[in-house]
């Protein structure tokens, strides 16, 4: 049985990595990259056939591919953001997979094929965010940027930073005292406090970067017009360690810098891994972005307070907080693979004893304080 449920996953995860590089396909822009996922669709499909094929002669039950809700999140992610909200998770499935394999007789052909799976993906990765691949991929410049799967996983990390800090400080107030609105203000308060304090650390980091990255490309120009020839030589070994040979790196790097309009733009993404046309990004934007997914986290433990109080207002509380922690672990489990229950019940988990430590520190203090 054991042996059965191995290949029924097997072939289940082959055929929604298949679905998922169809997908990217389709909403690739760039003819050549979706070429590239159509092609390893493809191989993904054989691999699911092999796994079928083996349950088949073994006289194993098999049931048809039906696409999980994880893999139909996905797709459905991928259609409205692009390809970058589904590549992490196949990077991640590729490397499981490579070494999955790698403990299957006979699958030496698989595996080598999921690590160059991987190193493909890699290679469109860093292509993304903006360097030029070379090699198999070679110059995909001003390939569009994708909203990834780390910025989905950033936001709900974000909002759960928000929730849980402030279940604990409403559950820590709520146990030292129920009186008046002390809660609801301390809530309140906890929200602007910790909304703004993420939002001013978020606009910080990204200026910060864009500054830094900014002087790093002003120094770039001013190399290129001082030595020109130290540049070409510094493009050409870099893509001789991309598998070029001498004579035609070197003429890469010799075309590159002929042109002035290009050369600052190649060289900033190739030798400093920097996009210049983003910079890391807006300040203002990732600014507000983290103020509101801290402030709509924060406000699910408060809003109970608006509308009543007492023990009434906390078991609430404590019931909106549960879902919100169980929602937020769930949609994690996109990236991580692991099941709804145990992602959304962990979730909760650790909230609640964040909670209950808080309301019975404050409990405490509000017994010695009334005396």
């Amino acid at each position: 049985m054991e042996k059965n449920n191995s290949m029924v996953k097997a072939y289940q995860e082959e055929c929604s990595s298949a679905l998922l590089y169809q997908t990217m396909a389709e909403v690739e822009n760039d003819p050549r990259i979706a070429e590239v996922y159509s092609r390893i669709s493809k191989t993904e499909i054989e691999h699911a056939e092999y796994w079928k094929k083996q349950a088949a002669e073994k006289g194993f039950p098999f049931k048809e591919y039906k696409p999980d809700w994880r893999t139909r999140t996905l797709v459905k992610l991928g259609k409205r953001f692009g390809t970058g909200m589904i590549l992490p998770v196949l990077q991640g499935m590729e490397q499981t997979g490579a070494v999955g394999y790698g403990q299957v007789p006979g699958a030496s052909a698989m595996q080598a094929q999921e690590q160059s799976h991987g190193r493909l993906l890699d290679q469109i990765t860093g292509t993304i965010t903006g360097g030029m691949t070379g090699g198999v991929l070679m110059q995909l410049e001003g390939h569009h940027r994708s909203t990834g799967g780390n910025a989905l996983r950033a936001a709900v990390l974000g909002a759960n930073d928000g929730l849980v800090s402030n279940l604990s400080l409403v559950m820590g107030v709520a146990g030292a005292t129920l009186a008046g609105k002390g809660v609801l203000i301390a809530g309140i308060a906890g929200l602007l406090a910790g909304a703004i304090s993420m939002a001013l650390g978020e606009w910080l980091s990204v200026q910060s970067s864009r500054e830094l990255y900014a002087h790093q490309i002003a120094t770039e120009a001013e190399e290129i017009q001082t030595s020109p020839e130290e540049e070409t030589e510094e493009l050409a070994l870099i893509y001789e360690a991309r598998g070029f040979d001498k004579p035609t790196a070197r003429e890469l790097a010799e075309k590159v810098l002929s042109n002035q309009e290009t050369a600052l733009d190649t060289l900033a993404r190739e030798e400093l891994g920097i996009n210049p046309d983003d910079l890391g990004g807006s300040a203002w934007e990732a600014a507000i972005t983290s103020f509101i997914l801290f402030a709509i986290g924060a406000i699910i433990p408060v809003a109970p307070f608006l509308f009543t109080s007492g023990m009434q207002a906390v078991f609430i509380s404590i019931g909106l907080s549960t879902i919100g922690l169980f929602v937020l672990g769930a949609v994690i489990t996109l990236f991580t693979g692991r099941t709804v229950l145990f992602s959304g019940f962990r979730m909760v988990l650790f909230g609640l004893i964040a909670a209950a430590i808080t309301f019975g520190i404050g409990r405490l203090i509000g017994v010695s304080i009334r005396g």
